[in-house]
Parts: C-alpha cells; sequence; structure tokens
C-alpha cells in the first residue's frame, strides 16, 4: 500500500508539476473523482514519473551529465529525468543545505523549493523561493542546462 501511495504522490506532483500548479496541490486539494478511484498499475505510473520541469531530452541530458560530473548520479543518460535523477538532486541540493527534505526522487515542493535556491545561487537566477515549478523556474532551469556538461 505504500508504494502504492507513493507512485500516487509522485503522479499528482508530476502533473501539478507540468500544469505549474503545484503550490495548490496540498493536502486540502483532492485528486479529481476519477483519479482517485484509479489503482494505477506499477506499468501506468512509470512514464508519469519523468518530470523535466520543462527541459527538452537534449536539456535533462546536460542535466543527468552535470549530476554524474558532480557524482550526485550514477544513472544512464537519457534525457529523463525520472527518481533516479531527482534522488541525486535532492542529495545535491541537501548536501548543499539547501533543503530539499527527502532523496526519495519525488519533486515535490521541497524539492522544487531546493532547486529555486540551487538556481539563484550558482547561476544568479533571481527566482521566488515558492516550491512552484512554474515558467520563472522553468526558464531558469533551462538556462542552466545551457551548458553541455556532457563534454
Amino acid at each position: 500500500m505504500r508504494a502504492l501511495t507513493k507512485a500516487l504522490v509522485g503522479v499528482i506532483a508530476a502533473v501539478g508539476v507540468a500544469t505549474g500548479g503545484l503550490a495548490t496541490a496540498g493536502t486540502a486539494v483532492a485528486a479529481p473523482a476519477a483519479v482517485q478511484q484509479q489503482t494505477p498499475s506499477a506499468g501506468a505510473v512509470a512514464p508519469l514519473a519523468v518530470v523535466n520541469l520543462g527541459l527538452n531530452t537534449t536539456r535533462a541530458k546536460r542535466w543527468q551529465c552535470f549530476m554524474q560530473k558532480v557524482d550526485y548520479y550514477t544513472g544512464k543518460i537519457d534525457g529523463q529525468l525520472g527518481t533516479n535523477s531527482w534522488k541525486g538532486a535532492q542529495a545535491l541540493f541537501n548536501d548543499l543545505g539547501l533543503g530539499a527534505g527527502a532523496e526519495d526522487g519525488v519533486v515535490g515542493p521541497q524539492t522544487v523549493s531546493a532547486l529555486q535556491k540551487y538556481l539563484n545561487r550558482f547561476a544568479d537566477a533571481g527566482l521566488a523561493v515558492d516550491g512552484v515549478a512554474g515558467s520563472k523556474t522553468q526558464q531558469a532551469f533551462w538556462d542552466f542546462n545551457s551548458v553541455d556538461f556532457c563534454r
């Protein structure tokens, strides 16, 4: 049951991030009735676990290469920022004292806030640290990954 709950939370977070409405996807907001009644299989959840936060495959590969170069990612460089990519990012953010929370690979408000702090610190992005992966956060993440760390 715990795995199913984590998977469902990951799906809801991914959808919230994709629509820019993660801040409103708190515990007070229920998922639509159709989603609450479904019991997703592991295969159905897997594709939705990828959260690229506005990056295309090329830029996501660059993020994975960067994470690999700083020894926080050992997975495949595939341009799909899934659980392992985000676990590495959360570990990096936590080691830098940015407060990503649990290193579970779920891109929730704490992870997004930590990413915003990271982009502010290392890319002078000037982002509001609000835990919402809106257009400004996605643009700053896109810009950060303009550098090809795969070379």
